[in-house]
């Protein structure tokens, strides 16, 4: 019989993971709108490579680093009933991410002009450089936005409410769907981008009832000397560098593909779109679903109730992951013809770019929860360590692939690089668990989530 925290987990999963559905599904008529409005065409890689490096930026400051940082400090206030604090960290949070996004992209947008030649459009002209950069510049405007939508969405999750953070990407994807179906006829390749601020703000928007809910009390105060805060931040730090270096193979990646023929950096970016799907429905719904209960067993000292979630979660991810990658392996070209249905000459790259990606779909998959048990821990270092050497794995295949596979060549590499990572990662959970071994636990005619089991 199924616990109650196993029951929990399983229900919030099946949110998640429709919302994830959803959400990805509009998220890719987006793409492939806008792909058969511009083509493979240099307008159409200036978009991408614009919405990257701000994605990134948000990503940093006041997306999955502070989220693995946070809940884990919010959820031990409300474990231990002292709610008044909770809401008093989480007002400390959203306004110095507010203020550290709003200066990192003022500063980004004023040298957008110099990052975008050193970075992420290094192969294009001077003309798509300055496109590039006048785009980016009003996209920032939509990641200061989530500055506060993310906070939001972290403070709603770790009260166990999952129904609105899943409602939140879908409503940003209508955001920029509206753009790139009204806006991009007339406007071309502004249209998305004028729907990415209008969706970062339904994005915001509609979290705000979730708040009302939870009696949610918002302070105006930094609070810069509060130690609550400051063990947030000193969490976050390794977590940010960890995000960073990823990010950082990213950035070279892109770089890398913009010297190749036009279309490149677009199709790298949709390949990645299309092996996330299969990873954002099972590994990140599984993982987004169990992270505040491993932070509570964590916070409570609960170890085998830590390690039966984390044994049988990786199992059930493990069960659902092989099928999907041999199905993008072998079915990848009929996938992106469906998803995007433009000419074969830009769903080729695309279909190259898959399977690169698709190799590390297991270890993508696996690296959600693995990542999240250290983070339950309150242990930012050790996936810091790791990811970084893993970076370096990823970055030197990148220059190595580049020239002989192209496009599926970078995505190869980020397989490699992320496969070294959880090898890693696991290896170390299961000395520090003690008894973390996918071989204890049987696989169940219909594998889920954990039975309960004491420390």
């Amino acid at each position: 019989m199924l616990s109650k925290s196993t029951r929990r987990i399983l229900i919030s999963a099946l949110i998640v993971g429709a919302g994830f559905f959803v959400s990805k599904i509009t998220g890719f008529l987006d793409d492939r709108i806008l792909v058969q409005t511009l083509g493979g065409s240099a307008q159409l890689d200036a978009y991408y490579a614009a919405s990257n490096l701000p994605e990134r930026l948000f990503m940093l400051i006041s997306g999955s680093a502070l989220a693995m940082a946070f809940i884990p400090m919010f959820t031990g206030f409300l474990a231990q009933q002292e709610r008044a604090q909770a809401w008093k960290l989480a007002s400390a949070v959203v306004n110095t991410a507010f203020i550290a996004t709003f200066l990192s992209s003022t500063v980004l947008a004023i040298f957008a002009p110099q990052v975008v030649a050193l970075t992420v459009g290094r192969g294009f002209s001077p003309e798509q450089q300055q496109l590039t950069a006048n785009l980016m510049r009003v996209i920032l405007i939509g990641q200061v936005v989530f500055s506060i939508s993310g906070v939001v969405m972290s403070v709603l999750q770790a009260n166990q409410s999952f129904f609105l953070p899943a409602l939140a990407p879908i409503m940003y994807n209508l955001g920029v769907l509206g753009g790139v179906i009204f806006l991009a006829p007339t406007l071309g390749v502004w249209g998305p981008v004028i729907g990415v601020v209008t969706g970062s703000l339904l994005h915001l928007f509609i979290q705000v009832p979730g708040l009302i809910k939870h009696q949610a009390r918002w302070i105006m105060r930094l609070g810069w000397r509060d130690p609550d805060l400051r063990r947030v931040v000193q969490l976050m730090i390794p977590r940010v560098i960890g995000v960073g270096a990823v990010q950082i193979a990213g950035i070279v990646s892109d770089s890398l593909a913009s010297t190749l023929p036009a279309g490149s950096v677009a199709a790298l970016s949709n390949g990645w779109k299309v092996m996330q799907l299969p990873e954002t429905l099972i590994a990140t719904a599984i993982a987004t679903a169990a992270f505040p209960t491993l932070s509570e067993f964590a916070s409570r000292g609960q170890i085998g109730q830590l390690r039966s979630t984390l044994r049988i979660t990786l199992l059930t991810i493990i069960a659902l992951t092989i099928p999907a990658t041999i199905s993008l392996l072998l079915l990848g070209q009929q996938v992106v013809a469906l998803l995007y249905d433009a000419s074969p000459q830009v769903m080729l790259p695309i279909t190259w770019a898959l399977h690169g990606y698709a190799i590390g779909l297991l270890g993508h998959s696996m690296l959600e929860v693995a990542a999240r048990t250290f983070y339950a821990q309150q242990d930012t270092w050790t996936p810091l360590y790791v990811a970084v050497g893993a970076m370096g794995v990823g970055i030197a295949a990148s220059f190595l692939l580049r020239d002989s596979l192209g496009v599926g060549g970078l995505a190869l590499a980020n397989a490699s690089g992320v496969t070294v990572e959880v090898i890693i990662l696991l290896i170390i959970l299961r000395r520090r668990l003690q008894r973390v071994s996918l071989s204890e636990q049987k696989f169940a005619p219909s594998p889920a989530l954990p039975v309960s089991e004491e420390s």
